[in-house]
């Protein structure tokens, strides 16, 4: 026999997780309370990284229900909700989501809805692409420059390759430069190229 699981989740311990359990309750679930599991921690940690989910995967078995208000509180992005629900999906796990209208997320019309956020979340992050790719590009025609200042200034350089080459170490040049051996590295690997 099936058990219902509810994973809640909230970000600060300012708030709590009390309209997420009601909402589940009104929805028809009835679910004990030691099966109501809760997480206080940004949405930005991947799922698999929170201790309430871990607690819940723990517990969770073959068969059993996991109800959710939201795909918020199941992932950061359309990424994460896809594979949490994908990993719940082979243990056997039906996912219901309150704010999809309560459609499993596990059936065929939850995997058609999952298609259809990824495919959004895809194009969203292609749009994002584009607009940096091209706001690089405006900057570079305009003669801005693109990346990390250097550290060094090119006479430095010049000076850094010439203590090379005197034998000098990778350590004492840093130390005489206040720079780090990285950086000392990669001007040694310039000249070398």
């Amino acid at each position: 026999m099936s058990r219902t699981f509810a994973y809640v989740r909230v970000s600060t311990p300012e708030q709590n997780f009390e309209n997420q359990i009601k909402e589940i309750e009104a929805a028809g679930f009835t679910i004990e309370t030691h099966r109501i599991i809760t997480d206080v921690v940004s949405g930005s940690m991947p799922t698999l990284r929170r201790i309430g989910f871990t607690r819940l995967l723990e517990k969770i078995e073959h068969k059993d229900i996991l109800v959710v208000t939201k795909l918020d509180r199941l992932g950061r992005d359309a990424i994460d909700v896809s594979s949490t629900v994908t990993k719940l999906e082979q243990i056997g796990i039906k996912v219901y989501c309150l704010a999809l209208g309560g459609v499993d997320l596990t059936s065929s019309a939850g995997k058609m809805t999952m298609g259809v956020i990824n495919a959004i979340a895809e194009f969203e992050r292609d749009l994002l692409i584009e607009r940096t790719q091209s706001g690089l590009a405006r900057a570079k025609s305009q003669g801005k420059a693109l990346g990390r200042p250097q550290i060094l200034l090119n006479s430095q350089r010049q000076q850094v390759i010439e203590q090379l080459q005197l034998g000098k170490t990778i350590s004492a040049i840093a130390r005489n430069f206040n720079t780090s051996r990285q950086t000392i590295m990669r001007v040694r690997n310039t000249i070398s190229q």
